[in-house]
């Protein structure tokens, strides 16, 4: 039996600064039972020089397959893990923000449940479990908290975290799915389709977090929040 395949989709929009230390993580971390990693960088058209920055990182690491993708114009993280999930070939598919906020040594923490026959899809909670996580904004926390609440009222779901970025998701499972949410929309809009799955197979773990202020690169805002709400009754109630 070959090796599985665990490909992580990293969408990337103006992290010059910051992408060459989450890739070195990506690179480092290695995964349960000889998985390989297929790592898939969507720049969405970013306007610093993050492109310039990821070509020359995968100059410098040829040993590692990363898979370098672009939007001619900005779409919206949504739209990057759209396009990754589509040029995806792994087993597993697992997001990864560009940023420093998530760590990549949880992979396997992830992992376990789907390699043990348990999961079809995982998430990564920010709110369970003993990890660090740094305190910062207490109007998100509690932001955070309602949107879960309202996703799992609507799901019949007992998430502690729909918006975390980390999700992790047999291909077979996420790759037939026909997403519509460019933006920030995309965490309620894939909760909301894959409660539908029949049979469906969701976990959680805990996971560390290590959050971002606004002066370090924050992007998401309140405008997202109200967003996430529409799309949240909008893919519970309207949209099948």
């Amino acid at each position: 039996m070959s090796a599985k395949i665990l490909s992580i989709i990293v969408p990337a929009y103006n992290e010059a600064n910051t992408i060459h230390f989450i890739l070195d993580k990506i690179r480092d971390v290695e995964l349960i039972q000889g998985i390989s990693k297929q790592i898939l960088i969507v720049n969405d058209c970013s306007t610093d020089n993050s492109g310039d920055v990821i070509k020359q990182y995968i100059q410098s690491n040829n040993g590692v397959e990363i898979i370098y993708l672009e939007h001619e114009v900005n779409q919206g993280k949504g739209a990057a893990i759209h396009t990754g999930i589509a040029k995806a070939t792994g087993d597993y598919i697992i997001i990864q923000d560009a940023d420093l906020e998530y760590n990549p040594n949880e992979y396997n923490h992830m992992l376990r449940p789907i390699v043990d026959g348990f999961a079809d899809v995982v998430y990564g909670s920010r709110f369970m479990g003993g990890r660090p996580h740094r305190i910062l904004f207490f109007w998100h926390s509690i932001g955070n908290k309602f949107l879960t609440f309202l996703s799992n009222m609507l799901t019949n779901l007992n998430l502690t975290d729909m918006e975390t970025c980390y999700k992790l998701f047999r291909s077979e499972i996420i790759k037939p799915v026909k997403f519509k949410e460019k933006r920030f929309g995309f965490e309620p809009e894939v909760t909301a389709r894959i409660s539908r799955i029949p049979g469906i197979r969701i976990y959680e773990v805990g996971i560390s977090y290590y959050g971002r202020t606004y002066e370090e690169g924050k992007k998401i805002g309140w405008k997202d929040g109200f967003r996430a709400i529409f799309c949240i009754i909008k893919y519970n109630l309207f949209v099948k």
